[in-house]
């Protein structure tokens, strides 16, 4: 198996042939358009041919993992940089609790905790502990500028877009909810009633991969913000968190708040600064990712779907009053039995 380094194949040029005969690209999904699929309650699935196939090895979540610096350290010890189990067990209840860094000093000042065997005696070597561990995405700042004077900087926080996309795709909790090929699902042989349900039965999943090349895998990418008061370590500051998911993984699972499916890719001080340059590249000109398994893929990024409450809709879409935010509508037309013009 060729583990050397991948390039986009050259569309323009039939290059995806050649790399179909170089990696020798396959799909364990791929059925014919033509058949029928029955499923027990007698519906009939016809899925998109020669789509979401795999290009040669990948990496996995473990890959990463190891590779890390004190991986070396964790083959004698599984809970380092933390002592042991015990002293893991109360640094990770502190560091997922709520408390602020001068609750957790004011905890680990204790006299009965001073007698426990810990590792760490303050939050800042609790969150230097935290750091040694294998992380995601790194955090990136910009100061943004404004024409009027603010009372402190106004700073962008965010992480890269794809960096957080290949996370989930990568990750190995979400290997049998992952749905990378498009289907339209009917009731019956006939095929009279289309059914809808999870995205990847849509119609617009089906048509945006018929644009994309032979053998590519489509990736809907979700975006979700609401405005947040952010308390922890951060003083009564207020942001608008910008989180980021894919429409492959299963709605069920996506929408357990447990799973974290939901990535945080930005903290937003204005809703219009938002960091998405490489993400419109990955969606454009495609980009190799590696699914849970280690199989690379050749993947592509849609926006399909933002998630926001009406407020922040008006504010994306700059408007004010009773106003729609996706239409050029005023509130007394809102009744009219007609479109609108989208505002665009």
């Amino acid at each position: 198996m060729d583990d050397g380094p991948h390039t986009i194949p050259d569309i323009e040029t039939g290059g995806f042939g050649d790399w179909d005969e170089m990696f020798g690209g396959s799909s364990s999904e791929r059925q014919d358009y033509e058949e029928r699929t029955p499923t027990r309650n007698s519906e009939v699935i016809d899925s998109y041919p020669d789509c979401a196939q795999s290009y040669g090895r990948g990496y996995t979540f473990l890959d990463v993992f190891n590779s890390d610096e004190n991986s070396k350290h964790r083959a004698m010890n599984p809970y380092y940089p933390f002592s042991g189990q015990k002293d893991w067990e109360v640094g990770s209840w502190l560091l997922r609790s709520e408390l602020s860094m001068g609750k957790i000093d004011s905890f680990l000042s204790l006299d009965m905790i001073k007698t426990l065997p810990l590792s760490f005696h303050s939050a800042k070597e609790l969150r230097g502990r935290a750091e040694m561990l294998p992380s995601g995405p790194c955090w990136m700042s910009q100061v943004v500028p404004t024409a009027h004077p603010t009372k402190s900087p106004i700073v962008l926080y965010w992480h890269d877009p794809l960096d957080c996309i290949s996370g989930l795709l990568n990750h190995p909790a979400f290997h049998d909810h992952l749905d990378f090929m498009p289907c339209r699902v009917y009731s019956t042989a006939q095929r009279l009633c289309h059914v809808y349900s999870e995205w990847m039965t849509s119609d617009d999943a089906w048509n945006m991969q018929s644009a994309l090349p032979r053998g590519a895998t489509l990736l809907g990418t979700i975006l979700l913000s609401d405005k947040t008061n952010i308390l922890t370590m951060m003083g009564d500051r207020v942001a608008h968190p910008l989180l980021i998911s894919l429409a492959n993984i299963g709605m069920s699972t996506r929408l357990k708040s447990s799973l974290n499916a939901f990535v945080l890719t930005a903290l937003l001080p204005v809703p219009k600064f938002i960091y998405k340059k490489k993400t419109h590249l990955a969606a454009r000109e495609g980009v190799m990712l590696s699914d849970p398994v280690g199989h690379s893929r050749y993947c592509f990024t849609p926006l399909v779907s933002y998630i926001v409450d009406t407020p922040e809709a008006m504010m994306l879409a700059a408007v004010g009053g009773k106003t729609s935010p996706v239409t050029m509508a005023m509130y007394k037309q809102f009744g009219d039995p007609f479109h609108h013009e989208p505002r665009t």
